[in-house]
């Protein structure tokens, strides 16, 4: 009996301890035995077991790409101009990308680096030593993409160690991870650096929550290289570290160093490069520029929260974005993490790809979501007087029920229709149109032909504007990126032949021209 009291006493003294954690704004961790990522056979087990789930997500998310790919599914906007970049960088030469400069009015040797400050992507060229082509792309997302549950899954399994058998709480978080409805609309949007951007952030989480803050921050720093804004994520980081006694020196010098980081990377590093420093200023409606939209938004508190609702998309985004945790990122301090990037998107009156939930924007936060839904699931459990194991599990399977029923509503919904894996006499027509363009050619294609035209030839967008080029693929059978309707695609055609361009092929839609 002396024993069991000893033991309860020191469970007690435990309990007690999380609590205090808790209530100091700490994320709640395991602690002794019970915390650590396993030993012997049950390590080596979780190891294949994790690894058997990173390889199905990855061969999922390279299978719906590249079958996207080779149906002409794929795009121009945005597949063609990391791949003619990617292209450059594999022979040593600038980050040029032909088809965005001469569509956007920058000029045929644009670089990238003018568009978005994202020099993580030079680490993809030597796989086109390999293999040259858009594929390329899109299979090192899915593995990047990847990579990144094995964070996520050892910070579940760490956090819930506290209060359970981790393994019930990692494996469905996990694998809710890997179905959640943001990383797999960024793998149906062709390929982006975003790539990069899960499995730093989750490596960053992780690594702080086992008290390797030096790696942490490693992680946090290298977002830098992924995209000029991702400082703001880190800023957000920094504001929860500002919740933590022990961290909040830290956590000041990550918001004031990843705010500055977007300034010099959007103010200084792209217009270096060729770009403007106001090209994606989408903050219109609080003033033309930063310092004025600041001004605005601190002197009309009004007007800041009416733009987070306007247009009420905004509004379903967010939701959405926390929905697959079940909204109990809200409960943890870490939320503090999304706050940056997520005003960044909602307060802007242009660009509405930002906050539509189909494009691949909310990936770059998605980590940090089922962090602070773990955390927070956590917190909430530790305030319940009863049971607070069993209702951790429950969560954790919930989040993977609610995974599983939000895939048809989104772009791996597809996956499950006949149509998408089938080939059709268009996709046929569009093979044969593609061959017919020789190598090395000068084409103005389609945004759907492009990216089969890209690896062989010098590729432009077939936009409004004739560029004069020697070849065109044009596609009149369905509406194409960047025209308003098909009608405006066959005039585009009429007025081709017009002026001495004679078709060499035409099928199912896809009509190839030349001036020679």
């Amino acid at each position: 009996m002396a024993g069991i009291a000893r033991a309860a006493a020191r469970m007690t003294a435990r309990a007690v301890a999380r609590r205090w954690r808790a209530r100091r704004g700490d994320p709640v961790e395991g602690n002794g035995a019970a915390g650590d990522l396993s030993t012997g056979s049950a390590r080596r087990r979780d190891f294949a077991c994790v690894c058997a789930l990173t390889v199905a997500a990855a061969a999922l998310y390279a299978f719906y790409s590249c079958v996207r790919l080779a149906r002409f599914r794929a795009g121009a906007y945005d597949l063609v101009i990391f791949d003619q970049a990617i292209r450059s960088y594999a022979r040593l030469q600038p980050p040029v990308s032909m088809l965005k400069g001469v569509h956007n009015g920058f000029g045929p040797g644009f670089c990238v680096l003018g568009d978005h400050w994202s020099p993580a992507l030079a680490l993809l060229a030597p796989l086109y030593r390999i293999h040259d082509g858009p594929a390329t792309l899109l299979v090192a997302q899915a593995v990047l993409l990847a990579l990144s549950i094995p964070f996520v899954w050892a910070y579940a399994f760490r956090a819930a160690s506290a209060v359970t058998d981790g393994r019930r709480v990692a494996y469905p978080v996990a694998a809710a991870y890997a179905l959640s409805w943001p990383i797999t609309e960024a793998v149906a949007f062709d390929f982006h650096e975003v790539a990069f951007a899960p499995l730093l952030t989750a490596a960053m989480l992780e690594r702080h929550q086992a008290g390797r803050r030096r790696a942490a921050v490693l992680a946090g720093l290298a977002l830098l290289l992924v995209k000029e804004d991702m400082g703001l994520l880190l800023a957000g980081f920094g504001l929860f570290l500002l919740t933590r006694r022990r961290d909040r020196i830290a956590g000041a010098l990550l918001v004031a160093g990843g705010v500055a980081a977007t300034l010099v990377a959007t103010a200084v590093l792209v217009p270096w490069f060729g770009g403007r420093a106001g090209y994606y200023w989408a903050y219109w409606t609080l003033g033309p520029d930063l310092p004025r939209a600041v001004a605005h938004a601190v002197t009309h508190p009004g007007d800041v929260a009416a733009l987070l609702a306007d247009p009420p998309l905004k509004l379903r985004t967010l939701v959405l974005t926390l929905a697959p945790v079940l909204f109990t990122a809200v409960l943890s301090p870490l939320s503090l993490i999304l706050l940056p990037p997520l005003l960044e998107r909602m307060l802007a009156s242009t660009y509405p790809n930002w906050w539509t939930p189909r494009y691949h924007y909310t990936a770059f936060v998605v980590a940090v979501v089922f962090a602070a839904g773990v955390d927070g699931a956590l917190r909430a459990a530790a305030r319940l007087p009863r049971r607070p194991a069993t209702l951790v599990r429950a969560w954790a399977l919930l989040t993977l029920a609610v995974a599983f029923a939000l895939v048809p509503f989104f772009s791996f919904g597809a996956l499950f229709t006949p149509g998408f894996h089938a080939e059709t006499a268009r996709t046929r027509a569009a093979v044969r149109a593609v061959a017919a363009v020789p190598d090395g050619a000068l084409v103005e294609a389609s945004d759907s032909l492009a990216p089969a035209l890209s690896p062989r030839t010098r590729t432009l967008l077939w936009d409004r504007t004739p560029r004069g080029a020697p070849w065109v693929a044009a596609d009149v059978g369905a509406r194409a990126f960047p025209f308003d309707s098909v009608g405006a695609q066959v005039a585009r055609v009429e007025a081709l032949r017009a002026r001495g361009y004679r078709v060499v092929f035409q099928e199912a839609g896809y009509v190839v021209l030349t001036l020679r």
